[in-house]
């Protein structure tokens, strides 16, 4: 089963996620800050993560970069979920690898179908 790996710091937030995508047939993992994902993401094989950009002790694209420096999890397709819609914040997390922008609120039906796209468009 593919897992997708959910840190965001809100623990409502996950919850609706992760049981929207084992309906849709994929595993999880959630983490509620960068810290704690990082370590989730470099213990498992993950095929995608979910990854919100304000939290505490690390933010999102802080996990992002540091990602994109370690082998074990460079090539993770990391779709960004968060309530930031500025364009430099959305450059620099392009620019560290993210495939994909998806803006709170957003239903998880629109999460799913983000997650199956990246995952789909990863094997190719």
């Amino acid at each position: 089963m593919k897992q997708v790996l959910i840190v965001d710091d809100s623990q409502t937030v996950r919850h609706e996620i992760a049981e929207a995508l084992h309906a849709a047939g994929f595993g999880t993992l959630q983490a509620g800050d960068g810290e704690a994902g990082l370590a989730l993401a470099r213990e498992h094989a993950i095929c995608l993560i979910i990854l919100d950009v304000n939290m505490p002790r690390m933010n999102g694209l802080q996990m992002l970069e540091q990602l994109r420096l370690d082998w074990a999890t460079a090539s993770v397709p990391v779709v960004i979920l968060t309530t930031e819609a500025e364009e430099p914040m959305i450059e620099r997390a392009r620019k560290a690898g993210a495939k994909g922008w998806l803006i709170k609120p957003v239903t998880t039906a629109n999460i799913v179908s983000t997650v199956v796209a990246v995952t789909e468009r990863a094997k190719s």
